[in-house]
């Protein structure tokens, strides 16, 4: 889908994004399921930096606006994030936090 993007990336990131996001379950003294579902949001963000990628490839482009360019476009910002922000809402209103 993307030629940049490494399976140790994808780990490395997965790994880094648990480690740091239970960190934030523990300082912000959220809900103990919710460092569960950390590896979980970790997986979901680099799918959709992977499917933003795949977006962009199919429409022969390199950046997704002109905000920022060199560095994917301002939607390559946000790509981890929406699917993230989803997940967070759905533990949110099944009590997870």
């Amino acid at each position: 889908i993307s030629p940049g993007k490494t399976v140790v990336g994808l780990y490395g990131g997965i790994a880094t994004a648990t480690i740091l996001g239970g960190a934030w379950v523990f300082a912000a003294g959220l809900g103990k399921p919710l460092l569960a579902c950390a590896p979980l949001f970790a997986a979901a963000a680099q799918a959709g930096d992977l499917f933003e990628s795949a977006m962009k490839r199919r429409a022969g482009v390199k950046d997704s606006g002109v905000w920022l360019p060199g560095h994917g476009g301002h939607r390559d910002r946000l790509d981890g994030l929406v699917p993230v922000t989803v997940l967070t809402a759905s533990g949110q209103l099944l009590g997870l936090a």
